[in-house]
């Protein structure tokens, strides 16, 4: 068993009031932990504690806050296995996979330990001899976090990393699902020098995640989630007009041209669909196939699903593990059935996987769907789980009514565009409304690069320099020279 508590003023300390809760093992139902849950009134401490720590933050030499960011990596780094095993037992992954999470996340605080101290200002241009314009970047303050239990460890590091390389104090709400690695990695942090009152780790429910972004003292708000916690966040939050960065759900399109590798797309197109049960804002959920090529692709990636071995995270050689929750189950079954009863078939899985020691877990078949017509909900919904709804498209179909088909959706996150000819797979690039396109990759995401959506899938930007600039705001200092 492994309990954390609340992390706040530099110290762990238990819950004042609402106790605790169990973290569940997905794969087997059996308890990992307990975490303790955090109230109002432990964030008003949080937000109390950092409010009086972040100055002296903030006026550290960018030098000393990256010496104390290179060894929380450092520190995630050589507890790695720890924490990969953890993460996989209350979240469900393959170790493998909680092992680049892990890695990454690693990476994720070398990478903006250097890029803080490559934030600098500017001398304008002025149009008097007498007048000096200086503007300048400053961190925001106290910022609040919400944290997705789908990629815990990595997430929070997307968030923590850049506002502590900023010089702001973080206050993080962590999933209640996946709390135990998290709390893990703020050890780590800890273990480095953190400050105390600089960085505060509270897993809690609706009452915690309120007083986040309601909270008078909290600059920003910043939460990967669904687009309907989102829009509750951006209610909350605009009371106090703080700043708000919203990576929200997606509904990504996978786009086969007729002169595509089949092998490599479907591939490509299976690792996506089904890596982390689908759990993945990024996730293909639609794909877009030439009729030409349809029926040679879809029982390519058929194959692919099939040969997923599903399995609990923690043993040798399985390569796909539990859903999280039995909500996701929930979703994906009801996407099923609407796209059969549209006169879709099921061409791979389609249901849960029972008997022997699947019967404890939250098992479900890698489902592919063929012929699903573009009104079905996998095809307008997120479904965020495995299943994958494949609509064939007419090939003689020009680059504009593609992207149409492409952009028929609410979400714009991320897409994908396989084809030979890469001037038509520009062409279809281009046009489709997402804040990410990989053509001819299955992944959009580059540490150097910024992350995050159009339309109803958010705005602000992780990642890349824009990354750290997000937790940054100007100021304009105009001086009048005497002589």
């Amino acid at each position: 068993m492994s309990d954390r508590e609340l992390y706040l003023g530099g110290t762990w300390r238990r819950a004042q009031e609402a106790g605790t809760i169990d973290v569940r093992d997905p794969a087997t139902g059996e308890p990992v932990g307990r975490s303790a849950l955090a109230l109002a009134a432990d964030v008003d401490d949080a937000v109390a504690a950092a409010r009086a720590a972040q100055p002296a933050w903030a006026a550290l030499p960018s030098a000393d806050r990256a010496r104390i960011l290179h060894r929380a990596a450092d520190l995630i780094t050589e507890r790695i296995d720890d924490i990969a095993l953890l993460l996989t037992r209350e979240q469900g992954k393959p170790v493998p996979d909680s092992v680049k999470e892990t890695a990454f996340a690693a990476e994720v605080f070398h990478y903006y330990a250097e890029e803080g101290m490559r934030v600098t200002g500017s001398i304008r241009a002025v149009q008097r001899a007498d007048i000096r314009s200086l503007v300048e970047w400053l961190p925001i303050g106290v910022v609040g976090a919400v944290v997705p239990w789908n990629y815990p460890v990595d997430l929070y590091a997307w968030k923590v990393a850049p506002a502590l390389a900023a010089g702001n104090a973080i206050i993080v709400k962590p999933p209640l699902e996946s709390p135990l690695a998290v709390a893990l990695v703020v050890q780590c942090l800890h273990d480095a020098g953190v400050p105390a009152g600089v960085l505060a780790d509270l897993p809690g429910g609706i009452e915690a995640g309120e007083r986040l972004s309601e909270h008078p003292g909290i600059g920003m708000i910043t939460a990967t989630a669904s687009t309907r916690t989102g829009q509750a966040i951006m209610r909350s939050a605009a009371g106090t007009m703080k700043r708000v960065s919203l990576e929200l759900g997606g509904q990504s399109p996978f786009v086969v041209l007729p002169d595509a590798d089949i092998a490599e797309a479907a591939s490509a197109a299976a690792r996506r669909s089904f890596s982390n049960a689908g759990q993945i804002c990024i996730a293909v959920n639609r794909i877009l196939v030439a009729d030409s090529v349809a029926t040679e692709f879809v029982e390519a990636v058929a194959a692919e699903a099939a040969a997923i071995r599903i399995g609990h995270g923690v043993e040798t050689g399985v390569t796909g593990g539990p859903t999280t929750t039995r909500a996701v189950i929930e979703t994906a079954e009801r996407h099923i059935a609407d796209a059969v009863s549209r006169g879709a078939r099921v061409a791979s899985g389609g249901g849960r996987l029972t008997g022997g020691d699947y019967d404890a877990g939250t098992f479900f078949e890698p489902t592919v769907l063929d012929g699903v017509p573009l009104g079905a909900a996998s095809m307008t919904e997120e479904t965020f789980g495995p299943v994958v709804a494949v609509h064939r498209y007419r090939a003689d179909a020009g680059v504009d009514e593609i992207a149409a088909i492409a952009n028929d959706s609410q979400a714009g996150l991320a897409a994908y565009v396989f084809g030979g000819d890469l001037d038509r797979a520009w062409a279809v690039a281009e046009r489709i409304e997402a804040g990410g396109v990989g053509v001819n990759v299955n992944d959009i995401t580059e540490l150097q690069a910024p992350f995050g959506g159009w339309k109803m899938s958010g705005f602000g930007r992780e990642l890349g320099p824009e990354g750290l600039r997000g937790f940054m705001q100007q100021r304009h200092i105009r001086l009048r020279r005497r002589y």
